[in-house]
């Protein structure tokens, strides 16, 4: 048992010496020897980033806004008396003239009051021209003449009278359109006609684009402007700005704008949906890449860009017009070197090797 505790006493002492020797002697070995010469130690090279040069221009960007179509103008055309519809002249899709006679309201009694009319003028007419001569050979006063006259030309005006009540019984195009649809039916009611819808008309030459504008963006829209339309049939129409709101609705808070299209086709109908891209006023911005927008860490929208020390900088921008692969930008500096790769794996303040986008590509 003596001897054996002995070992294993002798054991531990000579594994405690070896630990010991590690720490207190000195080791001549190359790794030692590179970390204690750091000029001699080697350096990692800069990350290499892709940058594109930022030139600043007059650009206009788009509004692009949803709406519909809208007839320029509708109007539902009603009978203005009584009488039984006898006649329906058109019906639905059928184009008119301005002042076509759309209905026609019979009532013999109007045309018996312009036959009763019409005698009572060649009466007062025959009078007149059988006495002017009397008149004038002094066998009636001149008071006669004066009398005679007057009665002449009040006939004339119940005649006229007459006319215009028969008129009534003609439903006329007040300006050309299309006929949208047709309520009444012939036969329809006697003397209850008055005021009752006949006919919807709609003029589609020229057409309207209407789309409502937030506050924020109703600025850069001027009336006079043009803009593009793009139908959801895909047809793309050339317009331009006719009105623009000055009273918001009380509903939205929005402005409406219409914009004028010419359609004497009549391809484009009402009511349909509508893309309208309105150009606003052109501002200097920059167009880079989407890829090259990124967020600082206080949650600013920004660029990278690389100085003349080459070192990463941090720039805020404004968007002034979002699309599909570009992006223009105000608030960059004419010529800035924007990271447009590898924007995400810098830091600011780091030094890094700038490379053009167009050379680092053709480098892969």
């Amino acid at each position: 048992m003596k001897a054996s505790r002995v070992t294993a006493i002798g054991l531990v002492a000579g594994a405690a010496l070896w630990i010991a020797s590690g720490h207190l002697m000195p080791h001549d070995s190359p790794e030692g020897q590179a970390a204690i010469r750091p000029g001699e130690a080697k350096t990692q090279p800069a990350f290499r980033v892709s940058v594109a040069t930022a030139a600043n221009v007059e650009h206009s960007p788009r509004l692009i806004l949803s709406g519909r179509t809208e007839a320029d103008r509708k109007v539902a055309m009603t009978a203005r008396t009584g009488g039984v519809l006898t006649e329906l002249r058109v019906k639905r899709g059928q184009h008119v003239e301005k002042d076509e006679i759309i209905a026609v309201l019979s009532d013999e009694a109007r045309e018996a009051q312009v036959a009763q009319a019409e005698a009572l003028v060649e009466q007062r007419k025959a009078e007149l021209e059988a006495k002017r001569t009397l008149i004038a050979s002094g066998a009636l006063p001149k008071l006669d003449l004066v009398n005679l006259e007057a009665q002449h030309k009040a006939a004339q005006a119940a005649l006229a009278t007459a006319r215009a009540e028969r008129d009534r019984g003609l439903v006329r195009a007040p300006w050309a359109g299309v006929i949208t649809d047709t309520p009444a039916e012939v036969g329809g009611a006697a003397f209850s006609m008055a005021g009752k819808e006949i006919a919807t008309l709609v003029a589609l030459d020229p057409m309207l684009a209407v789309v409502e504008v937030a506050e924020r963006k109703l600025a850069g829209i001027k009336a006079g402007e043009s803009a593009d339309v793009r139908l959801i049939t895909g047809q793309t129409v050339s317009g331009r700005v006719r009105y623009v709101a000055k009273s918001a609705s009380q509903t939205t808070r929005t402005y409406r704008v219409e914009v004028e299209m010419a359609n004497a086709d009549g391809k484009i109908p009402d009511g349909i949906t509508a893309e309208v891209a309105v150009a606003l006023q052109p501002v200097p911005a920059a167009k880079v890449p989407r890829s090259a927008l990124t967020i600082s860490s206080a949650g600013d929208i920004g660029v990278r860009v690389v100085a003349e020390d080459d070192k990463v900088v941090f720039v805020p921008v404004r968007v002034v017009e979002d699309q599909q692969n570009t992006m223009w930008l105000a608030g960059l500096a004419d010529g800035a070197r924007v990271i447009v790769s590898g924007q995400d794996f810098v830091r600011d303040g780091q030094v890094v090797a700038p490379v053009e986008a167009g050379r680092a590509s053709a480098e892969r």
